[in-house]
């Protein structure tokens, strides 16, 4: 395929409200076999890159980077399909979250992710923009915890200190986030994980333990960056956050409890909508000519929107890959 613009020009048409050469896209996923080191994530994404020429790079890394520096433990995998297995968390009792102390952006784990990022964008060069996985405080703090309910029980319990903590893990990354800058990353892929939902949490309790925090590690990328929102999960709270300082905006539009992809345009207003491809249901399970079916019919209903094809969330490993390419193959 001749392209007649680099990926960094067809975006920037894409912000603009121009239409550029032809649709845009990016699906990213984990290679967890691939995960165990910064150096085995740069060959990771970049071979995956050079398979599928995507329009931008979500760096993918391992979910639990975010909190292996305060002393979360895992057994790596060695099979692409299986997540690596958890073994310690940092967070056992309610005085471990006074434990949680704020980290430098060179602390062993969180610097080789940056060393990665580093890496990727002397490999690629300036013309793919690229994005850094960052999750919100509220998300690394059950990390920490290592499960839903347990976190839910000492934001009851103990809300104060949680709050401390919360408050140490966003003086954590707002130094991170800025530091994910200079190392070469465009700005943030800032994923709010499940906590933005009315699943977990009351309105008034993500405004509390998460939206504040959010918010601080967003602006900390500065200004100028080009941030990806990735709002997750069913119920999910997209209509409460799509004000918060980024120029795309990502989330499930097939689950029935969202808001879809039409709809979605006009709460997105200028930001960008990265989405369409249902990576539950069609893009796994469907043959790859209906595929290239569903992407011509959306393509013509989201003509004249600003709109970057994507999964709803990081894709399942099994997905098969030429249904990948029948995505790729239809732009």
């Amino acid at each position: 395929m001749t392209n007649k613009y680099s990926h960094r020009e067809r975006l920037e048409m894409i912000l603009a409200g121009q239409r550029p050469d032809r649709a845009a896209a990016s699906i990213w996923r984990h290679f967890y076999h691939r995960e165990a080191t910064g150096e085995m994530l740069v060959e990771a994404m970049l071979a995956y890159q050079q398979e599928y020429d995507w329009d931008f790079m979500k760096i993918n890394p391992r979910a639990s980077y975010h909190v292996e520096d305060w002393g979360n433990t895992l057994e790596w995998s060695t099979d692409e399909l299986l997540n690596h297995r958890k073994l310690e968390f940092a967070v056992k009792t309610y005085d471990d979250w006074n434990k949680i102390d704020s980290l430098p952006p060179t602390s062993p784990v969180l610097g080789d992710h940056l060393r990665a990022i580093g890496a990727i964008r002397r490999r690629v060069g300036a013309e793919l923009p690229l994005f850094m996985t960052v999750f919100s405080p509220l998300s690394v703090a059950r990390y920490l915890v290592g499960d839903n309910e347990k976190l839910l029980h000492h934001l009851k319990a103990v809300p104060d200190r949680l709050l401390g903590a919360l408050d140490r893990i966003t003086e954590t990354f707002e130094r991170y986030a800025a530091e994910i800058r200079n190392a070469g990353a465009d700005g943030l892929f800032f994923a709010t994980t499940h906590w933005a939902s009315a699943t977990m949490l009351r309105r008034d309790e993500y405004e509390k333990f998460g939206r504040l925090f959010d918010l601080r590690v967003i602006r900390a990328a500065g200004g100028d960056a080009l941030n990806l929102l990735h709002v997750c999960a069913g119920r999910n709270y997209l209509m409460e956050l799509i004000d918060y300082p980024a120029r795309l905006v990502n989330w499930d539009m097939h689950d029935p409890t969202n808001i879809p992809l039409d709809k979605g345009f006009d709460l997105a207003g200028d930001k960008v909508v990265v989405g369409g491809l249902d990576n539950n249901g069609w893009l796994r399970h469907s043959r790859p000519d209906e595929i290239r079916h569903e992407i011509a019919r959306i393509k013509e209903t989201t003509s004249g929107n600003k709109f970057i094809f994507g999964p709803g969330c990081t894709i399942r490993p099994d997905i098969p890959p030429e249904n990948i390419r029948a995505v790729r193959d239809s732009l």
